[in-house]
C-alpha cells in the first residue's frame, strides 16, 4: 500500500514539473526582449568603469541610452573621454561632438593651519555620518570634514587626503571628471569645473557666513568683501550670500583676484605658461 502511495506521489510530482515547465517555456517566449545586438558592441567600446559619471547606473546603462536614442547628442562618457564617444559615433555612423574635459575642485581652504580643530571627532570615520552630528573639527559648518568619503567613491584613485592638510587632494593626471567625489560629498565643497588647458581659478571656500564669522573658524575663508567682483576686468565674478563666485566660462585667468584677495581664499590651479595665459586673455 505505501509502495503505491510512494508511487503515486511521484507522478503526481512528474506531472507537475512538466506542466510547470512548458507553461514556463510558453511564458518565456511570449514576453521575450529582442536586444538590438549594437548595444553589445557600444559596451564592449566603453571602459567599463561603471562611475555613474554619464548619469546611468552603469556603462551598459549608457549603451542603452545611446543604442536607443539613436544619437549621442548630450550622451557622454568621463571616463572614456572624447576619444571613446568619436569610437561610439563611428560604430553607429554618427557624429560626435568634442566636449571640454572638466576636473574635480576642492572648494575649501581648511587645513589645520587655516582652520585650527575646537573638538576631536572620534566616531564613525563617515563624513555622511559626521555631517549629521557637527559642524567640524574648526566648527565651520561649510568646511570639509576629512573623513574621505570622497576618496572612497573615486574608481580611479585619483582623490586622496592629504596626512598634513587633512584635505581632499585630486590628481589632475587621473581625474575624469566623472562627479563621483562630488557626488558623494554631503556638503558640496566639491565641484566639476572646466579643466581647460591653461588652469582654472576658483574660491577655495563655501562659507556663506558674514565675514568675521567666517574668519572666525578660518583664516582663509571668503569674507563676501566684494573687492574680487569690482576688480574683475572680465566680469566673471558675483557676491551673493557673503560667498564670490567664479564663472569658468567667463574667466581669462588674469588672476587678478588671486593677488588682490585679502584672505587668500581664491586659488590658481594647474600648469600654465605665459603664451598660453596671454592667449586666453585676449580671447
Amino acid at each position: 500500500m505505501s509502495g503505491n502511495v510512494i508511487i503515486l506521489a511521484v507522478i503526481v510530482l512528474g506531472i507537475i514539473g512538466l506542466t510547470a515547465a512548458v507553461l514556463l517555456f510558453f511564458i518565456s517566449k511570449a514576453f521575450k526582449v529582442e536586444e538590438n545586438p549594437m548595444i553589445d558592441e557600444v559596451a564592449a567600446l566603453l571602459p567599463g568603469a561603471n562611475c555613474g559619471g554619464c548619469g546611468f547606473a552603469g556603462c551598459r546603462g549608457l549603451a542603452e541610452a545611446i543604442v536607443k536614442s539613436g544619437n549621442i547628442g548630450e550622451l557622454r562618457c568621463p571616463a572614456g573621454g572624447n576619444s571613446t564617444m568619436e569610437n561610439i559615433a563611428k560604430l553607429m555612423g554618427l557624429e560626435a561632438v568634442a566636449a571640454a574635459p572638466v576636473i574635480a575642485v576642492v572648494r575649501c581652504n581648511g587645513t589645520c593651519e587655516n582652520a585650527p580643530a575646537k573638538v576631536n571627532y572620534d566616531s564613525m570615520p563617515s563624513c555622511f555620518f559626521a555631517n549629521s552630528l557637527y559642524a567640524g573639527a574648526s566648527a565651520c559648518p561649510y568646511g570639509c570634514l576629512g573623513c574621505g568619503d570622497c576618496v572612497e567613491a573615486c574608481r580611479f584613485d585619483a582623490i586622496h587626503i592629504d596626512p598634513v592638510t587633512k584635505l581632499p587632494v585630486v590628481d589632475e593626471n587621473l581625474c575624469v571628471g566623472c562627479g563621483a567625489c562630488a557626488k558623494t560629498c554631503p556638503r558640496h565643497i566639491i565641484e566639476l569645473r572646466d579643466k581647460g588647458t591653461s588652469g582654472r581659478v576658483y574660491v577655495a571656500c563655501m562659507n556663506k557666513e558674514k565675514g568675521a564669522a567666517a574668519k572666525k573658524n578660518c583664516s582663509a575663508a571668503c569674507i563676501g568683501c566684494g573687492k574680487c567682483a569690482k576688480n574683475c576686468p572680465a566680469e566673471a565674478i558675483t557676491v551673493e550670500n557673503n560667498l564670490a563666485y567664479i564663472d569658468f566660462r567667463k574667466c581669462t585667468l588674469c588672476q587678478t583676484c588671486v593677488s588682490g584677495c585679502p584672505t587668500g581664499a581664491i586659488h590658481f590651479s594647474g600648469a600654465t605658461s605665459e603664451p598660453e595665459m596671454e592667449q586666453k586673455a585676449d580671447e
